[in-house]
């Protein structure tokens, strides 16, 4: 298959998965970059075989990131874990339906939701900034538990604004502050990345050779991001989240008239 693309396209969706590793690293949304440039690059192919793809050019680039994170960043394993988890069960369960549901119906939800996002993170220049944990320890992981099935079953089905809707949850909900939501962040979207590739990979819509060319570029992107996310702490990461979650509110926005 990677025979079958041009020199210039590969280049292009090279490029395109260095900076979609470099911004999902620091507040997520590389998916904004890479899955419209697989769409671009990809005209001919099925759109569940761009999303496998792309989930798979993305999981190397998450791991990284989520690895270097965990170096200066160590939140409590049992809140991690039970985010983690369902997330990757919603996720597996959103990839079976990927190719059975119009997901264009769901734009509109989304723009909503994104736009509510950005309001609420612009509206409270504090938040995020110090990590003041809410809820007892069980209703604390209740509340991660059912995000996690829930975010995980929509980037398993869908997946624009995955990471903007994880951090709000971490940051608003449960009082993480922005530089520690990033890190669970990162180890949950690993999470739902493996389970919709094991979906993905079992019905052979994946594209290994191409995908694995750009999880090197994604790789390096994320490294690059990681560490400057890390050394600007909350306040730059906060900065990049409202960025990133503008561009997806302009994408989708796109996308939602366009499909009317």
């Amino acid at each position: 298959m990677l025979f079958d693309i041009t020199l210039t396209t590969i280049l292009f969706l090279v490029i395109a998965s260095f900076f979609a590793g470099f911004v999902d690293s620091i507040a997520g949304g590389g998916g904004l970059i890479q899955l419209p440039a697989l769409l671009i690059g990809l005209p001919k192919s099925e759109t569940v075989t761009v999303l496998g793809t792309n989930k798979f050019a993305s999981v190397f680039g998450t791991t990284t990131a989520a690895a270097l994170y965990r170096r200066q960043i160590k939140p409590d394993p049992k809140a991690l874990i039970a985010m983690a988890l369902p997330a990757f069960i919603g996720s597996m369960a959103g990839a079976l339906l990927a190719s059975k549901l119009p997901t264009d119906a769901m734009r509109p939800v989304v723009l909503v939701l994104l736009i509510a996002v950005a309001i609420y993170t612009w509206r409270k220049p504090d938040l995020g900034k110090v990590e003041i944990l809410r809820h007892a320890p069980k209703k604390h992981n209740q509340i991660a538990m059912a995000a996690g099935l829930i975010i995980g079953f929509y980037d398993g089905i869908f997946g624009p604004g995955t990471g903007s809707f994880l951090m709000l949850i971490l940051v608003a909900s449960l009082g993480y502050a922005f530089i520690s939501a990033s890190a669970i962040a990162k180890i949950v979207n690993v999470s739902t990345n493996i389970g919709a590739i094991i979906i993905f990979g079992l019905n052979g819509v994946i594209l290994w050779q191409l995908g694995a060319l750009m999880a090197v570029s994604n790789v390096t992107g994320a490294i690059v991001g990681s560490r400057l996310a890390i050394k600007g702490g909350s306040t730059l990461v906060r900065k990049v989240f409202l960025l990133v979650t503008m561009a997806l509110i302009i994408k989708v926005g796109i996308d939602t008239f366009a499909s009317m």
